[in-house]
């Protein structure tokens, strides 16, 4: 038995840095290393804005794998871009900004006590200016499918998602096909029992279908907008709504199997 617990030939996936197919590379969302103190609940943003009006314009909703799943909202009040006359008159965003500069210092971490020197900037940023893929880094393995979908870049995503901004419909059509989910259930960690989707392991090393037909790549991106609309009749789920296995829709059920044949055609299966 190898080490994925097949009868199969030893063969180790390495954790590759860039994708081992033509693909769009993917990263990590944003690390804001904060203390917490620039995210919001829904309730916490209206209280401070109505002590700060002039902050309103500096939230960003806020998603992590958790958020884009169940559909609840968070928010972030992005200061990295607020010019600092602007910053200055904003007496209760300045306390924010305060106490993450003291919370990276009080930190035992070197590098996070650096990150002070720049109390208004993340971490890691990634910010894309265009709408871009995100997969959440842990998914429930009671689902056939991790969910995935496309985010505006007015949203920003934490680091519990991965993105890809550069992703078309081809790429997402590929990406959440069974054909991924099984590459994915077969290399990836696991956090207990659920899905850790890995960017060096399971995304990096997924091999892509050589050089599909112009026919082929159109098949699938209709089939994944397919997948969008079918989602879009519901406006009121969650995508934990969607993909339970006991409440998913049958037309979303449907557009997921034409999706399949599509990309399974694309691997001359």
């Amino acid at each position: 038995i190898n080490p994925y617990l097949v009868d199969a030939p030893d063969v180790m996936m390495n954790n590759r840095q860039t994708p081992l197919c033509n693909a769009p590379e993917i990263g990590i969302g944003n690390k804001p290393i904060d203390g917490g103190h620039y995210l919001f609940t829904p309730e916490e943003k209206d209280e401070f804005i109505q002590r700060e009006p002039q902050a309103a314009k500096w939230f960003r909703r806020w998603i992590g794998a958790e958020e884009f799943i169940n559909g609840f909202d968070r928010w972030c009040l992005w200061l990295g871009d607020c010019p600092p006359n602007e910053l200055r008159k904003m007496p209760e965003a300045m306390k924010r900004v305060e106490a993450v500069r003291e919370t990276r210092l009080a930190s035992k971490s070197a590098p996070t006590q650096k990150l002070a020197a720049t109390p208004t900037r993340f971490h890691v940023e990634n910010i894309p200016d265009a709408p871009y893929l995100v997969i959440p880094e842990v998914s429930s393995e009671r689902r056939a499918f991790v969910p995935i979908g496309f985010m505006q870049p007015d949203t920003l995503s934490s680091n519990k998602l991965r993105i890809l901004p550069s992703a078309t419909l081809y790429h997402f059509g590929m990406l959440t096909s069974t054909m991924h989910m099984a590459w994915m259930r077969a290399v990836t960690g696991r956090l207990k029992s659920d899905y850790q989707y890995s960017v060096g392991i399971v995304y990096n090393n997924f091999p892509w279908a050589t050089a599909p037909s112009d026919k082929a790549t159109a098949s699938i991106e209709a089939a994944a907008q397919a997948i969008l609309d079918a989602r879009a009749l519901y406006p009121e789920s969650s995508l934990a709504d969607l993909y339970d296995p006991l409440s998913m829709p049958p037309d979303l059920v449907k557009a997921h199997a034409s999706l399949d044949k599509a990309v399974d055609a694309a691997y001359q299966f």
